[in-house]
């Protein structure tokens, strides 16, 4: 039975990829670490529980990336999909930062595949882990417990007690049961509040009340809140996040990295009235795979529909789900509870403005639309071999990006300065960096490397 009277020198709360990272990084620092887990055991994690990637900086070849990947080219991309939204100091913190986690990450009991290649193509900039976001999830909390963390699953914290420049305790609930929590230190690493619908539909409207929710049920932003309501500095956009187009057959929580839809590229998407919205080829998927999400969310009742033929079905890598078939489009339209004559409209119009080219589905090949007004730059080919096959594309959100500002050492302020014993990282506080958009792989990046500094900095205030 963990005694609960004692004070431990760091508190923790949450328990994904940043959270464990403060924990492993404070415990080898000689700190008495304690984990406050909301989740119960069998599904501890967090939203790193579904991911696959670190998007990692390197100069060279390094196992298991290829080639290079540079700070300013690495900047640039990031700049690109926020349209810089982006406090370059802290996110360049982040990508120099990067290069030096991997090789911790794997001495820490991490494993990574082999360089992937493929129609993602990450095989430069993205480790893929080893069995997935679950395994490294496994291998930090096996690193954790030979460390002698201690960590308790079922712990919802409800407050945060701030006494002027200090936290003295956290209020919690432990299988129900009420607590308080006694540190030195405190890190807050409990993610954004995609999961509170409620809140989700005061920032966005009604229409928030159609999204589905890619991660976890339990980041619902109490511990966030709680920190805005007694003046923590805030940053991001309540309406800004990692949101995706997944399949909308996806549960409402928890359908994770496999219900994401990949085959936008190759398609044409529509929306309930067959009319197609925005460019499917404006970049290669790693960098735009992110808009989907919030442009699915501006269609009618938050839908959108992906067609492709026979000859693009086997370009991207499958969702959970099989998709719709038909030996005729028209044949499509009904199932998917289409107009078939618009959508014929729609697809024929298509056809007749694609272009000659030699098409390459690995990178951008200027094969492209002429004198549509919603044209598409690359991969544009006739949609015109059956069968024909389509998903249903529903908003898919990852993480919220309102949360807390923090500064390079990861370290909370309020507007009379920093809290002096308390840190933040991972989804809590990456709208600092996160304005808008989404980079592949970067969500665990910024845990990474910020759970690795408030660990570091909890342990040094300590000491």
């Amino acid at each position: 039975m963990t005694d609960l009277s004692a004070t431990y020198d760091l508190a923790v709360v949450g328990g994904g990829n940043a959270a464990l990272c403060a924990a492993i990084t404070a415990a080898e620092a000689g700190a008495r670490v304690l984990i406050l887990e909301g989740a119960p055991k069998s599904y501890r994690g967090g939203n790193s529980r579904h991911t696959r990637n670190f998007r990692c900086m390197h100069r060279g070849p390094m196992d298991p990336l290829i080639g290079s990947y540079e700070e300013d080219e690495y900047i640039h991309d990031l700049m690109l999909v926020t349209k810089g939204k982006t406090d370059e100091s802290l996110a360049r913190l982040a990508i120099r930062s990067s290069e030096e986690c991997l090789p911790w990450m794997k001495a820490h009991g991490v494993r990574f595949q082999p360089s992937l290649s493929g129609t993602l193509s990450l095989g430069r900039t993205n480790a893929f882990f080893l069995g997935g976001g679950k395994a490294l999830v496994n291998a930090y909390y096996n690193t954790a417990q030979d460390l002698g963390v201690t960590v308790l699953y079922n712990a919802q914290v409800r407050h945060v007690h701030r006494d002027g420049d200090r936290i003295s305790h956290l209020e919690a609930e432990i299988a129900g049961q009420p607590v308080t929590v006694n540190a030195r230190a405190f890190v807050l690493a409990s993610g954004g509040f995609q999961a509170d619908l409620d809140w989700l539909a005061r920032a966005w409207g009604p229409a928030a009340r159609n999204f589905l929710i890619r991660g976890t049920p339990y980041n619902r932003g109490v511990v966030l809140r709680d920190m805005l309501d007694q003046g923590a500095d805030s940053v991001g956009d309540p309406t800004q996040c990692h949101a995706v187009a997944i399949d909308g057959r996806a549960p409402q929580y928890d359908g994770g990295i496999v219900t994401r839809l990949d085959c936008v590229p190759f398609s044409i998407v529509v929306n309930k009235h067959c009319q197609r919205f925005h460019d499917e080829g404006e970049d290669v998927w790693p960098k735009r795979y992110a808009i989907w999400g919030r442009l699915v969310a501006a269609q009618p009742d938050q839908v959108g529909y992906a067609l492709i033929d026979a000859k693009s079905i086997d370009l991207f890598m499958p969702s959970v789900f099989p998709p719709v078939k038909s030996d005729t489009l028209e044949g499509l339209a009904e199932q998917m509870g289409l107009d078939p004559q618009a959508l014929r409209g729609t697809v024929d119009a298509f056809n007749a403005a694609c272009r000659p080219g030699r098409f390459h589905p690995t990178e951008l090949d200027g094969v492209a639309t002429e004198g549509l007004a919603t044209p598409k730059t690359n991969w544009a080919r006739p949609l015109d071999t059956p069968p024909f096959y389509g998903y249903q594309l529903r908003p898919g959100v990852t993480f919220t990006y309102l949360g807390l500002r923090v500064d390079a050492h990861a370290q909370v302020h309020t507007a009379e300065g920093p809290i002096r014993n308390l840190w933040a990282a991972g989804e809590i506080m990456a709208g600092s960096i996160l304005g808008q958009g989404y980079l592949a792989g970067f969500g665990m990046t910024i845990g990474t490397v910020f759970g690795r500094i408030a660990g570091k900095e909890a342990a040094a205030h300590v000491a």
